[in-house]
């Protein structure tokens, strides 16, 4: 079992930056590959990001990359999301997630996740 815990979520102004941590109980946290996903009101979950397990690859959605970084620190069993030039588009509930297998590109599709944090609300004003 894994539990996650995000934070670091809140307000600011178009362009600025926050940093998203989820923060995971359970020993085995290093196995888990990690995902983030945000669902804005009304739309549907999406993927933006994910991370292997070791860290050594990072995949991003197309409408974060080059400003969202994501990395951990397996020995806090914590990831980092660290958003910069941030757009009210950004705006959603960002939510991370775990899970222990992918293939392919599975890593963007939610089923692929075991566990889920409960949410942390972003919201960017322009």
């Amino acid at each position: 079992q894994v539990q996650l815990v995000e934070s670091g979520g809140g307000s600011v102004q178009a362009g600025g930056s926050l940093r998203l941590s989820c923060a995971a109980s359970g020993r085995t946290f290093s196995i888990y590959h990690m995902g983030w996903f945000r669902q804005a009101p009304g739309k549907e979950r999406e993927f933006v990001t994910w991370i292997r397990w070791s860290g050594g690859s990072t995949y991003y959605a197309d409408s974060v990359k080059g400003r969202f970084t994501l990395s951990r620190d397996n020995a806090k069993n914590t990831v980092y999301l660290q958003m910069n030039s941030m757009k009210p588009e950004d705006t959603a509930v960002y939510y991370c997630a775990a899970g222990r297998y992918y293939s392919g590109s599975s890593y963007s599709s939610p089923n692929t996740y075991d566990y889920w944090g409960q949410g942390t609300q972003v919201t960017v004003s322009s």
